[in-house]
């Protein structure tokens, strides 16, 4: 297995979120995370991703396996489409970054300042890189937010090249991305039981 979680339970600002996950990813195999807004999805992610301590449980992965990708693009807006893909590549070790900027269109692009890209552009810039990354396991969440139709169906291609090379992936998201072979869970059945607490507001879960 890439990663394997086993009875986990995760918290945000010390509350418990989330109790019981269990979850496993082979090469090759991805899986959907479900559930409503403040249910915990992001807080598993980071959690996974290493971003967080777990409350309880065991959470095994290969070393340097994760890269994660959350709201925020991580890109640096002083710096062109193509340097900043070479700025992540040098950080994960190198690399040609010609095959990500094919993959999400970014040719045309390249010499241009991410500050000066439209959300949807920066997405995409995002989202490349994951593969100059050249990390087994993507941990995304809501990847698919600004993409327009054609960008979701260069996400939703770039997942499953992943996958065909023996990658695996975590995706939480709200809107069907037709990755017919991946699996589905719904984390709702994990909430947390909140207890002993006063005028407690779960809104910030």
């Amino acid at each position: 297995m890439l990663l394997s979680a086993e009875n986990l339970s995760v918290s945000r600002g010390g509350i418990a979120v989330l109790e019981g996950v269990t979850l496993a990813l082979a090469p090759g195999q991805a899986l959907i995370l479900r559930g409503p807004n403040g249910a915990g999805k992001t807080t598993l992610l980071r959690t996974l991703a290493g971003l967080q301590p777990l409350l309880k449980g065991t959470l095994q992965a290969d070393e340097g396996a994760l890269v994660y990708a959350g709201h925020a693009d991580g890109n640096k807006g002083a710096l062109t489409v193509r340097e900043n893909l070479e700025f992540w590549a040098a950080i994960f070790g190198g690399g040609d970054v010609h095959p990500a900027m094919d993959t999400y269109a970014l040719a045309s692009l390249a010499d241009r300042p991410a500050a000066q890209l439209s959300a949807g552009q920066k997405r995409r810039l995002g989202l490349a890189r994951l593969i100059v990354a050249r990390r087994a396991v993507w941990l995304l969440d809501e990847p698919t937010v600004s993409l327009d139709t054609a960008a979701t169906a260069m996400f939703v291609a770039a997942v499953r090249a992943h996958l065909d090379a023996g990658g695996s992936a975590i995706i939480a998201t709200h809107i069907e991305l037709g990755l017919d072979e991946a699996a589905v869970l719904d984390i709702t059945p994990f909430k947390a039981r909140v207890t002993a607490l006063d005028d407690f507001d779960e809104a910030f879960l």
